[in-house]
């Protein structure tokens, strides 16, 4: 069964010392993600352009992919059970005349800084949004 899947855009990043809210915009609604500290900091830096003194992961992989000739192609939040979400990274490849697309099961958190990286679009299910818990202003 084909789900419609609904763009999204980031509204907000809220950092605390013990966690980071990641607020997503979806159509009308806005819904929070919640991870880890560091996954906030490494958001601000990609979103501010702030270069870090040492590779990230998420550079490692970024040039993994330039490297490989991949490209992320998109993330697709699929589920939320219990506010944990679970989403979908797509990876494409072209291998002479044949384009190749992977989709990996991924956390969130990694697809969108990924996304990010990549400039790639971020989509959720109409599921996944009917779901969430609306955050309001």
């Amino acid at each position: 069964m084909e789900s419609e899947l609904l763009q999204l855009s980031f509204d907000k990043i809220m950092q605390t010392k013990t966690y980071t809210v990641i607020i997503l915009k979806g159509q009308e609604k806005r819904f929070a993600i919640y991870t880890e500290p560091n996954v906030g900091k490494t958001l601000q830096m990609i979103l501010t352009e702030v270069e870090s003194t040492r590779p990230q992961t998420h550079e490692l992989i970024d040039k993994i992919f330039k490297g490989t000739e991949i490209r992320v192609k998109q993330v697709v939040i699929y589920d939320v059970q219990d506010t944990i979400y679970y989403a979908h990274l797509f990876l494409e490849q072209d291998l002479g005349d044949i384009r190749h697309i992977i989709e990996i099961d991924a956390r969130p958190s990694d697809s969108l800084i990924l996304a990010l990286t990549g400039n790639a679009p971020i989509y959720c299910t109409k599921e996944v949004l009917e779901k969430t818990i609306p955050v309001e202003e």
